[in-house]
């Protein structure tokens, strides 16, 4: 059976790094993994999506509508315009940052207002603040990996494996923040 996890986000977020831990980690229990990294406008802020598909033989890594068992959104507004590739009965994990996109910078549009209580309200979002997790962590950069570190509590793979994954894909400058970072988004309540 194979499984859809989407990361969704702006141009700067992590959305790669996290791509890359997650793919280790599952490529380490065993399975065929496929991702494939769309990049928007990643270099101007614009929306990033990684698309990740594992089970035991994989032949393409793109996630249709209505296929993700998993979407992290890193940001608010991304969660939203992601929320047609969720799966009925898939998790939404989703950083409430917001992060204005040109039109709503320029005046052309408006922000749409409570995106977290529609996602909660639709398909039972966990909405967490992961920037304020990072900037505990360390550094406000790390809200990719406390959003790892959520996902995380929810799969099979043992708190160790994600741990060592990290060790071995982080650069050793960022190791302790994100291991840090890691850990508070896995036991976040």
């Amino acid at each position: 059976m194979t499984k859809n996890i989407m990361i969704v986000g702006v141009g700067g977020q992590g959305t790669l790094l996290a791509s890359r831990i997650l793919g280790n980690v599952i490529l380490g229990e065993g399975y065929d993994v496929k991702v494939s990294e769309v990049h928007g406008m990643s270099q101007r802020g614009g929306s990033v999506v990684t698309y990740v598909k594992y089970g035991e033989k994989v032949y393409s890594p793109i996630i249709d509508k209505g296929e993700a068992d998993i979407i992290l959104a890193f940001e608010l507004l991304e969660a939203y315009r992601a929320l047609p590739w969720l799966k009925m009965g898939g998790k939404l994990i989703v950083n409430d940052q917001q992060i204005n996109p040109m039109p709503v910078i320029t005046g052309a549009m408006e922000y749409p207002t409570d995106i977290a209580g529609k996602l909660k309200e639709s398909v039972g979002a966990t909405v967490l603040d992961a920037l304020a997790l990072a900037t505990e962590a360390g550094n406000t950069k790390a809200v990719n990996v406390v959003l790892i570190g959520v996902m995380a509590k929810n799969t099979d793979i043992p708190y160790d494996k994600w741990v060592k994954t990290i060790q071995s894909t982080v650069p050793p400058k960022f190791l302790e923040v994100n291991l840090k970072a890691f850990d508070l988004g896995y036991h976040h309540a």
